[in-house]
């Protein structure tokens, strides 16, 4: 069988559908339409088209704060071609897709889909920039269990893997929004392995700029520690507190607010990114779209400040 379901029709902000030359369209977007390991409510293949459709009111918009646009920088590749019934087939297909993306030396945003995505991901982004990355993880959950209830891989290992298969140095990886139910060997995992951790709880009250520079200090000064290594940026939407994005598979209360996570995408855009997912969204349990109008807004705020950071590089050179 290899015509794969769920293929989106629309595209992120109605830029064009398909591969066009890096050089005139240097950033990249692209839909993992998989919710296989999901552990509680499905939905999430069904978020790269909603999240799509959610995009058109933002398509003629200029960034208020980064003043650009990335509609003119950026294509849509569509979803990849994937199968939905096995996760070993599913990375197996998904890995020479995303290597022949990356070849092209394309800034890429990956909508998924649910968090088992994500190491695949960073296998072929450590393969091609030939070193390991930092990783800031916005979620709820820390993914960092060894196994998914009884198997060896899922939604809520990938954290796990990336450090112990070597994709991420655990020293530039940083975790905010955590605050799920867990073991405290799990919910530790990232900061005993050297990493930053920033709970919900933590968070509590913290929204704009100033508030959050003790964050954005922290975050930078790490990175520059570590030698300012490659950076992925994964966004798992229930980070977000459920009344800012109920569509998702395990929403928990007390997360974060849009504010903070706009707040700390946009502080920080000026840093090495490299790539993005947004993951999680379930549209099924969306109310008045909420979750895909949330997650459309900070891909493309990701986006923009990309765009912008890309405008500063070009005058400076």
């Amino acid at each position: 069988m290899t015509d794969f379901a769920f293929l989106s029709s629309n595209s992120f902000l109605k830029v064009p559908m398909g591969a066009h030359p890096t050089h005139a369209r240097p950033f990249g977007m692209a839909g993992i339409a998989w919710d296989g390991c999901v552990t509680n409510r499905p939905g999430a293949r069904m978020a790269p088209r909603a999240i799509r459709e959610a995009s058109h009111m933002l398509c003629d918009g200029t960034h208020p704060l980064f003043d650009v646009s990335p509609a003119d920088l950026l294509c849509d590749l569509g979803d990849l071609a994937l199968p939905n019934t096995s996760l070993e087939r599913m990375r197996e297909a998904m890995a020479p897709q995303v290597a022949a993306l990356l070849a092209e030396q394309r800034h890429m945003v990956w909508l998924g889909g649910d968090h088992s995505v994500t190491l695949p991901l960073l296998r072929a982004y450590r393969q091609h920039f030939g070193q390991p990355l930092g990783v800031l993880h916005f979620d709820a959950h820390c993914d960092t269990w060894e196994d998914h209830f009884g198997e060896p891989s899922g939604h809520g290992t990938w954290v796990y893997e990336a450090i112990q298969e070597g994709l991420v140095l655990p020293q530039a990886f940083a975790q905010i929004g955590i605050r799920s139910a867990g073991l405290r060997a799990a919910r530790e995992y990232v900061r005993d392995q050297g990493g930053l951790i920033w709970t919900a709880r933590d968070l509590r009250g913290l929204e704009s700029p100033a508030q959050l520079d003790t964050v954005i200090q922290t975050l930078r000064l790490r990175w520059a520690s570590c030698g300012n290594p490659p950076l992925y940026l994964s966004f798992d939407i229930d980070a977000l507190d459920p009344a800012f994005a109920p569509g998702t598979g395990t929403p928990e209360p007390g997360g974060l607010t849009t504010n903070q996570a706009l707040t700390l995408i946009e502080e920080l855009a000026g840093e090495r990114w490299v790539g993005m997912d947004c993951v999680e969204v379930a549209p099924p349990y969306d109310h008045a779209e909420l979750s895909s109008n949330v997650a459309a807004n900070l891909v493309w705020t990701y986006l923009c400040g990309q765009a912008a950071r890309r405008q500063r590089q070009a005058t400076a050179s």
